[in-house]
């Protein structure tokens, strides 16, 4: 029998990822996507006509209801949230309805429709916040620094909470910071990647930055829908971290990113007092462990390689739309 996938945000860099992965499984793909004059197919542009998209809404139990009735799916991957941390503090009741109770919702949507159908919940390692204890494990405390985070701490033991009760295969991946060249560009590395590349082909002048001391685990999001995946192949449902168990500096991230194409980043680089967050999380670090030993799951791309993916990945796509060319005499 083919399996079939449900993936809420699979417009986004981890359900576009998914998708692909799924597809090469033999898996039949469809996905939610909400109506917005904003909403962007970029990142899944190349799968038309390879999966099905439905219209629904987090915020919406009766699209989620008819959308699961309609599509029948084996295994449902909750990947939409408000993902941002920053806006979080700027619409926390919004960041609460659907990044919290949006799991909910699709919860219940699963109880109430088919309970046999198998859950994952994207958890983050903002949960976290002020750690507890270094490297972090399923068994570390959570202590989040931001709404974004504790309306995940929500959805993570709203996830928990129906699996105990109601006997659903339903788990949390507990997910580090996870990038890559489909990463949003309003997320750090990112930020910082495609601005190198601007820079160096004289798109733009600087780059502005807050905490260059914070220190993340930062893997490659290519990898770690694997890990989604696997966390639904388990004979029992269990709830798991995955990160790469090395921590860098955003520091180190912006110094990787200007040494790839050859240029100072002293030259380059301002902090901006108005950039850091109201809570702090200073240091996150993975001990994923358990999933190597329980899952088969391992991180196999290093942080400098990573950074040099994304650094080319941008300086392509700027050349495609401006015209512009590197120096290749300075870059790698």
């Amino acid at each position: 029998m083919t399996k079939r996938a449900l993936i809420s945000g699979i417009t986004g860099q981890d359900g576009s990822y998914l998708a692909e992965l799924l597809l090469e499984k033999g898996y039949e793909v469809h996905g939610i996507v909400r109506r917005s004059s904003t909403e962007t197919f970029e990142r899944i542009s190349h799968l038309t006509g390879r999966i099905e998209l439905h219209q629904a809404d987090l915020l919406d139990q009766v699209s989620l209801l008819s959308t699961i009735q309609d599509c029948q799916p084996t295994e449902l991957y909750n990947l939409a949230a408000q993902s941002f941390v920053p806006t979080s503090w700027v619409q926390p009741s919004l960041t609460g309805e659907f990044t919290g109770l949006g799991v909910t919702r699709m919860l219940e949507a699963i109880r109430v429709v088919d309970p046999s159908i198998r859950f994952y919940q994207a958890s983050s390692s903002e949960m976290y916040g002020r750690v507890q204890q270094t490297p972090q494990n399923e068994d570390t405390d959570f202590y989040p620094r931001s709404p974004y985070a504790v309306a995940k701490l929500y959805g993570h033991w709203i996830t928990v909470n129906y699996r105990e009760s109601y006997d659903l295969f339903a788990v949390s991946g507990i997910l580090f910071n996870h990038e890559s060249p489909r990463r949003g560009r309003e997320f750090v590395t990112r930020k910082i990647t495609e601005s190198v590349a601007k820079i160096k082909l004289g798109l733009q002048d600087d780059l502005h930055l807050g905490n260059t001391d914070a220190k993340r685990d930062w893997g490659y999001a290519k990898e770690y829908v694997e890990a989604m995946w696997l966390m639904l192949q388990a004979d029992e449902p269990s709830d798991f971290v995955i990160g790469t168990g090395e921590q860098n500096s955003v520091r180190d991230c912006y110094k990787a990113a200007f040494a790839y194409v050859g240029l100072d980043p002293k030259d380059f680089v301002r902090t901006d007092p108005q950039l850091v967050r109201p809570a702090e999380v200073d240091t996150l670090l993975a001990d994923p462990r358990r999933a190597e030993k329980e899952l088969g799951w391992k991180s196999r791309t290093s942080f400098g390689e990573l950074i040099e993916i994304m650094v080319e990945a941008d300086l392509e796509a700027q050349e495609k739309a401006t015209g512009r060319r590197r120096d290749d005499s300075k870059s790698r």
